[in-house]
């Protein structure tokens, strides 16, 4: 077997995969904060998920550090996964 020299970076997925789902959380909940009743099954949805959360300024400050947290582990798994297979 040849070495294969076309590994995936974790830790730089994780990151890139981190900051967009933490960044998507927050400005979602902004939004949901702002329009009223929009999006309220997606604000439960996330308040299930994430302990603290809620559809509020607060609660997307919230939301984007679990975001961050949540999209770096996620992102980090299947680089890993793919760099183990590949």
């Amino acid at each position: 077997m040849e070495k294969n020299d076309k590994k995936a970076r974790p830790l730089a997925a994780g990151l890139a995969t981190g900051i967009f789902w933490g960044l998507a959380v927050f400005f979602t909940t902004l939004f949901m904060a702002g329009f009223e009743g929009y999006g309220n099954t997606f604000g439960e949805l996330l308040a299930s998920i994430y302990p603290g959360y809620s559809v509020s300024l607060a609660g997307s400050i919230v939301g984007l550090f679990y975001g961050l947290a949540d999209g770096f582990i996620a992102g980090l798994i299947v680089v890993w996964l793919y760099n183990r297979f590949v």
